[in-house]
């Protein structure tokens, strides 16, 4: 009896514990390198280059000051990462959008076999990616969401991915239900309708959410100057 009530505050502890860490997640933001004195002669002075102390002519030592953002689990009520549906991946993972949760979203609702206004965004999609600096990639995710999600099987989007040369991992491609679909589509109000077997008329939208999963742009037709939208995306990743 006496050992069953043991497990059971160790279990109780545990699940404490569990809790606690979950209640928020921590995640290295930034990170810059500084030199300072290990004798600290100069009290608290830090320096940018390697060298040595001007005082005791030690090799200062480097200093790393690291910064933490402190991302709450609660989600806002403009939130994309309040849908719930399930989405499957070109690489076969099923994922919720909240999977994406802590990178900057650049996102547009395409399908494989359009030949008319889908390969303009593919193309505008790749052309903002090529603006945005290559470092920027770590906290950017592209995701390219399947209209037409009974043609666009995982297997599918994977072959397109790789035929555009879509295949890094920052690029996602989502396959949907019907209804996961139309609901995505009613939050980024981009509009589509089947005209006929493999055919959608559609909206033409490429959309930025913060990491929160926050609306903060869009930008709407083909061939569209990008600069503002790039900028957003720089400003937002960086922010």
């Amino acid at each position: 009896m006496k050992k069953n009530k043991t497990i059971l505050v160790v279990l109780l502890l545990f699940i404490t514990f569990v809790s606690c860490k979950n209640s928020t997640t921590e995640s290295i933001t930034n990170k810059d390198i500084t030199y300072q004195c290990p004798m600290k002669c100069e009290g608290e002075k830090t320096f940018t280059d390697k060298g040595s102390c001007s005082v005791c002519k030690m090799d200062l030592k480097l200093v790393a000051t690291v910064s933490k953002k402190v991302v709450s689990n609660e989600i806002s009520d403009e939130s994309i990462f309040n849908l719930t549906s399930k989405w499957n991946t070109e690489e076969g993972n099923v994922i919720e959008l909240k999977d994406l949760r802590g990178k900057t979203l650049v996102m547009v609702m395409i399908y494989t076999t359009c030949k008319a206004a889908c390969p303009r965004l593919v193309a505008d999609m790749r052309n903002i990616e090529k603006q945005v600096p290559k470092e920027y990639n770590n906290d950017l995710r592209y995701v390219l969401v399947s209209i037409d999600p009974e043609t666009d099987t995982p297997e599918k989007l994977k072959a397109f991915a790789k035929e555009n040369l879509m295949d890094d991992e920052h690029w996602t491609f989502l396959q949907g239900t019907k209804t996961s679909v139309r609901e995505f589509a009613n939050v980024l109000a981009v509009k589509y309708k089947e005209i006929s077997p493999l055919d959608f008329s559609h909206s033409n939208i490429i959309s930025v959410f913060n990491s929160e999963g926050e609306l903060v742009h869009q930008q709407e037709g083909l061939g569209v100057d990008n600069k503002e939208t790039i900028l957003k995306i720089k400003e937002t990743v960086t922010k």
